[in-house]
């Protein structure tokens, strides 16, 4: 009798264990970081790009996020699109969307860019209309005309305006064009850039997460 109240004593509390474990699931916050090599962290490494930042980030503050580093090096906006759907197979409650600056390299027509990056938008509020959406902005060199500059600029302020989304007017803010935080391509930011670069995202992505932990989710 008494090995049998013992056991089920052993049952109950492994019960217990994978409520608690289901709720933690539950309550955590996942962050998709949807992007190219600079979320990839090409040349630095994915400990030292800005999503891992932003990880060790919420990590201090104790909040339960998960961030997923989706960052491929080259991808522009077609190919994210094209792998979109994959990423979203699972549960995201936010989406950081930095994509498009390897179709202003390439020259690619910005109209064609920002249809791409409004196809993604329609396909993650497809799978999950509650989703937040934060869009971060690029620009282009001047080198391939003012014209063609001024129109890939403004791919995403008018998304972000379109769509209600959040906006970050320029990821690259205090590292594009600055040599000590760039690796030698001149594009790429090295370690010291990245940490700009993140707290470029924690801008706006902080109260995000912030209302998200005190609404439970």
């Amino acid at each position: 009798m008494k090995k049998l109240l013992s056991l089920s004593l052993l049952l109950f509390g492994f019960s217990l264990v994978v409520r608690a474990n289901a709720v933690a699931t539950k309550d955590t916050t996942t962050v998709l970081f949807l992007g190219d090599s600079i979320t990839a962290g090409l040349g630095v490494g994915e400990d030292h790009a800005y999503p891992a930042i932003i990880q060790r980030k919420v990590d201090s503050l104790g909040w339960n996020v998960d961030v997923i580093n989706a960052g491929l090096s080259g991808e522009t906006s077609a190919g994210g699109l094209r792998r979109v759907d994959w990423l979203m197979r699972r549960q995201i409650d936010v989406l950081v969307l930095e994509l498009g600056a390897n179709d202003g390299l390439r020259g690619i027509d910005p109209k064609s860019t920002k249809q791409n990056l409004q196809a993604i938008i329609d396909k993650v509020r497809a799978k999950n209309p509650g989703v937040k959406i934060i869009l971060a902005g690029m620009q282009v060199p001047p080198n391939l005309g003012e014209q063609y500059t001024t129109e890939f600029k403004d791919i995403y302020p008018e998304l972000a305006k379109t769509n209600h989304v959040l906006l970050i007017p320029f990821i690259l803010k205090g590292v594009g064009g600055k040599p000590s935080l760039n690796q030698g391509d001149g594009i790429h930011p090295n370690i010291e850039g990245h940490k700009i670069v993140a707290q470029n995202v924690w801008k706006v992505l902080k109260p995000v997460l912030a209302k998200k932990q005190t609404s439970g989710h």
